[in-house]
């Protein structure tokens, strides 16, 4: 790096505390640096260190649970920041130094308005009246793309969509002018056309301002498009570092490799998605091997992929299990003081779900994707249409009568996290729904069949006793769908069930849901925003726009000639670059 260095992080060692006299290590001399205008992306699962590293220089680690190492250093424009008395610091990192958060929704306050937030930030670092305040905060809702500034500057964070909460985010972090802007997943949970905005946004605003990023993600093609200088960490250690378009075209550890080709691509389908395992393994050299798709990586002990690509799409012989008919939804908005709005969620939704073959659903939030599986498992009241399920209308049974339907279609979401009781153990949670729906003779026999679930989902036996906390995400939503085929259900809904994550987590998951489905013929509602996801699993893909079906087709003939507008917007959000000023 030519430039001057604006930031410069050395032998970072960070260690939380897990009781008086234990310590486990989170960051391990890790070191890189910031160059004055440049961005560099901290890349790597979760777990890796790269939140960590950025909360320290932000000063945000609890003090009476982290242990920095003494011979750490965190130089910021010439000042080491970890010997600051606490109140320069503070004043240091809310003026010169700023971060976006990954959530937006968890990181703005829910009971103060939009306005509200920014004018604090205002107040405290750049001594602001209101009045000044105000007018300030309206022309930095304008400059991130805010609609209507003059109104939604007395919106609250619940009142905006995931991507303005986003932009309001940005709006507060660059408020004050920072010399360096630290982002830490900014895009993770928006639509891929949000994410394509964001990030134009993030570029742009950092080549007006003249500002330093540190950007925090785990998607390498968004690395590709923004970073001039890559760090790639694995278990709280740089494994790989360069610069990006080096490390990204030439690759020399394994696990940049594997983080690589993990991510399902659209133009290949491999029979299986590689996964980390397959490129490296603790303790030992590897072997080259080649996966569909491409040349690969280094592997000890590995099975090879298979060698074949997948073919998807309906056949002519295929049976149908489910078809919808002109379903429909809506929901009713106060308007006034006595007046209702009525808002379509479903518009005459119509399809066709074949057995042992997925269905893609994309549409951006609020096209009435989650809606449609919501309505489909009746824990939404349809408005009108109908859905046969092998001859049966799902919508006019009785509750007595769907109730024997609701082991054969049941849902995966797409929090891990909330998803599962973390008052039961795993046994518990696979166990309950086998009682309600009296499978199995007895709790023996039930065990006997939860053991087995997960082995067949890639968990221990030893899992069956221990807790949700205990688990990765990964392993979490394992136990969910685990949770689900306790039901032996035909159908399983499956709400942006991998959008949260990483891509090697991801693409195991993937990988258990064909396997499944090869063994057991299931039939997959596919619900997810990532066009890259859908091309991999769906044998057929609907978009949907505002509550409606805009375009339906096989999958390989969607993304090789899309029909409508909105679906070829989609596709270039995914294909598309960010454009950089200059």
């Amino acid at each position: 790096m030519a430039d001057e260095i604006l930031l410069e992080v050395s032998r970072l060692r960070i260690a939380f505390r897990l009781d008086r006299d234990t310590t486990v290590d989170a960051v391990k001399d890790v070191s890189f640096a910031v160059p004055r205008h440049g961005t560099v992306a901290l890349v790597g699962e979760s777990g890796s260190g790269k939140s960590v590293s950025a909360l320290a220089v932000m000063g945000l680690l609890a003090p009476d649970t982290t242990v920095i190492a003494p011979a750490s250093g965190i130089r910021f424009d010439g000042r080491e920041l970890l010997s600051l008395p606490a109140a320069e610091r503070r004043a240091l990192c809310g003026k010169d130094i700023a971060m976006i958060f990954q959530e937006p929704m968890s990181s703005l306050n829910p009971v103060f308005t939009v306005g509200a937030q920014i004018g604090e930030v205002l107040r405290l670092h750049m001594g602001m009246g209101r009045a000044q305040a105000r007018r300030r905060t309206l022309a930095l809702l304008d400059e991130v793309g805010i609609p209507d500034p003059a109104v939604k500057i007395d919106a609250y964070p619940s009142q905006l969509s995931g991507g303005q909460q986003q932009r309001v985010m940005i709006a507060m972090a660059i408020a004050c002018e920072p010399k360096l802007l630290i982002a830490d997943e900014p895009t993770t949970a928006l639509d891929v056309t949000i994410q394509k905005q964001i990030m134009e946004l993030i570029a742009a605003l950092q080549k007006r301002r003249a500002m330093a990023m540190l950007l925090i993600t785990h998607d390498l093609a968004l690395v590709a498009q923004v970073a001039d200088h890559v760090v790639v960490m694995r278990h709280g250690e740089v494994r790989e570092a360069g610069p990006a378009r080096r490390v990204l075209a030439e690759p020399a550890d394994p696990y940049t490799r594997a983080l690589l080709h993990c991510r399902p691509r659209l133009d290949s389908r491999p029979w299986h998605l590689p996964v980390i395992a397959d490129y490296i393994q603790e303790g030992g050299a590897g072997e080259r091997r080649r996966f569909a798709g491409g040349d690969i990586a280094e592997g000890r002990g590995v099975t090879p992929l298979h060698p074949l690509e997948r073919e998807r799409g309906y056949r002519p012989d295929d049976q149908p299990l489910l078809v919808v008919n002109n379903l429909s939804k809506s929901f009713y908005l106060r308007d006034g003081w006595f007046g209702q709005r009525e808002f379509k969620a479903l518009d005459r939704v119509s399809f066709t779900l074949a057995r042992g073959r997925t269905l893609g659903v994309v549409g951006e939030s609020g096209s009435g994707k989650t809606t449609l599986g919501l309505t489909l498992l009746r824990l939404h009241q349809a408005s009108g249409g109908s859905a046969l399920f092998d001859g049966r209308d799902l919508l006019a049974m009785t509750a007595r009568e769907f109730q024997a339907y609701k082991r054969r279609i049941q849902i995966v979401f797409q929090n891990p996290y909330a998803s599962l009781n973390p008052r039961f153990t795993i046994g518990q949670i696979l166990l309950e729904p086998m009682r309600i729906h009296r499978i199995g003779a007895d709790d023996r026999e039930r065990t006997a069949a939860a053991l087995v679930l997960l082995d067949k989902v890639g968990l221990p036996a030893a899992a069956f006793g221990r807790y949700p906390h205990e688990f990765s995400g990964g392993q979490r939503q394992r136990i969910a769908i685990a949770r689900c085929l306790t039901m032996k259900p035909e159908i399983l809904v499956c709400d942006e069930s991998v959008s949260a994550l990483d891509v090697s987590v991801q693409a195991q998951v993937l990988n258990l849901l064909q396997d499944l489905q090869d063994e057991l013929g299931l039939s997959y509602l596919f619900i997810s925003h990532d066009l890259s996801v859908v091309k991999y699993i769906a044998d057929q893909v609907m978009v949907m726009r505002h509550g409606a079906v805009v375009e339906m087709a096989d999958s390989d003939a969607l993304y090789r000639d899309p029909r409508h507008p909105y679906t070829r917007a989609l596709l270039a959000a995914v294909g598309g670059t960010v454009k950089r000023d200059g």
